[in-house]
């Protein structure tokens, strides 16, 4: 820890600190997260992938990392198995930490997974620079020099999605989880609402599955790079089933309606973004963890835009307006919050409801 470190922008600017995590260069997007708490669960949002994430709350690591221990096949205090993020940028770094369920430090668990960080960085100003300019690519560099890298020309939901299916719980309801870059917090609410969760990788033809409700997950990435699911999800509207998405979700059902999507100038990343419901009028407050967003003036006449963002007037949600398919932007299983919008979990479940009595007459 402690060697001196630059963390290099795409439009030249140039910012020193020291390290902490891997001592290894890497190049990425450049984001920026607003979040008070919860890094465990931020680095490990696989949304992140191939992107060097700047945490604007200037002090992180107090609280450590919690215990690696699993329930229902699932890490318990993290959104997937691993790191996602390439780097972290913050401003303090925190060495003495302190928390009941702390397991060992921030620096011990991002050498293990091979990530570098950097601190002692002006982070409020390096926000300033991304508000202004729109995320842009970086690189944290030590002795080595490495390449740019823009991981939006890639397909990053390949990366992140799971190989091959996986079922968890053993619910009433079937609910169909196809995985773009999946959180584990999306699957722990499923299976508090028995469901069995089939979780299968983003390319995966279902359409011979046997399913009550169908999800559309979170993930990395240009939703346009996904052209193998969106038709999956078009020929699944052809069908009744209920169908949910969140994030990546939402923008690929968009594609799939014959919407567009459109890269925003630094995305919404944050666990403070208000959004408007449309038809009660009533503001909520979501964490949001995105790049791209859909079109509103795009949507076909058979959909509707369901929230909307208040900062910005962006799209946060649609539905169609006579069968039972509804997505939303943000994200109501936040975690570590807020959960304002949890209930969504539970209209989707009383979609998937009816659904199967219907099937059952």
């Amino acid at each position: 820890m402690h060697q001196a470190v630059k963390l290099v922008l795409e439009d030249g600017s140039e910012f020193s600190g020291f390290t902490f995590g891997a001592e290894r260069s890497v190049a990425g997007e450049l984001v920026f997260n607003t979040a008070m708490t919860g890094y465990p669960e931020s680095l490990t949002d696989p949304s992140y992938f191939g992107q060097i994430l700047v945490a604007t709350y200037p002090l992180i690591g107090n609280y450590g990392v919690p215990p690696f221990g699993e329930e229902d096949n699932l890490l318990q205090f993290y959104e997937s198995d691993k790191i996602q993020v390439t780097g972290l940028v913050i401003s303090d770094y925190s060495e003495k930490y302190s928390h009941w369920n702390a397991h060992k430090s921030l620096h011990q668990w991002m050498v293990e997974h091979n990530v570098p960080g950097i601190y002692g960085i002006d982070t409020r100003m390096l926000t300033k620079i991304i508000r202004e300019k729109g995320a842009m690519l970086a690189k944290i560099v030590f002795s080595e020099e490495v390449q740019w890298y823009n991981p939006n020309e890639e397909n990053l939901v390949e990366a992140v999605s799971i190989s091959e299916k996986q079922i968890y719980g053993n619910g009433q309801y079937r609910i169909l989880l196809v995985d773009c870059g999946v959180k584990n917090n999306i699957i722990r609410h499923f299976l508090k609402r028995n469901t069995t969760v089939i979780r299968v990788p983003w390319d995966y033809d279902f359409s011979q599955e046997e399913y009550d409700g169908l999800f559309i997950s979170n993930g990395p990435g240009d939703p346009k790079k996904c052209g193998i699911t969106i038709k999956h999800i078009g020929d699944a509207y052809q069908n009744n089933n209920p169908i949910f998405g969140i994030c990546l979700g939402n923008q690929l059902m968009a594609l799939a309606s014959g919407a567009d999507t459109y890269k925003l100038k630094y995305g919404h990343r944050s666990h403070n973004q208000p959004v408007l419901h449309l038809e009660t009028n009533r503001a909520y407050i979501t964490s949001q963890n995105h790049g791209y967003a859909v079109s509103n003036d795009s949507l076909l006449s058979d959909w509707k835009p369901n929230f909307i963002n208040l900062n910005d007037q962006t799209n946060e949600g649609f539905y169609h307006i006579s069968k039972p398919f509804f997505s939303t932007q943000f994200h109501p299983e936040a975690s570590s919050g807020p959960t304002d919008t949890e209930f969504l979990f539970d209209i989707f479940l009383e979609k998937v409801k009816e659904f199967s009595n219907l099937k059952k007459c």
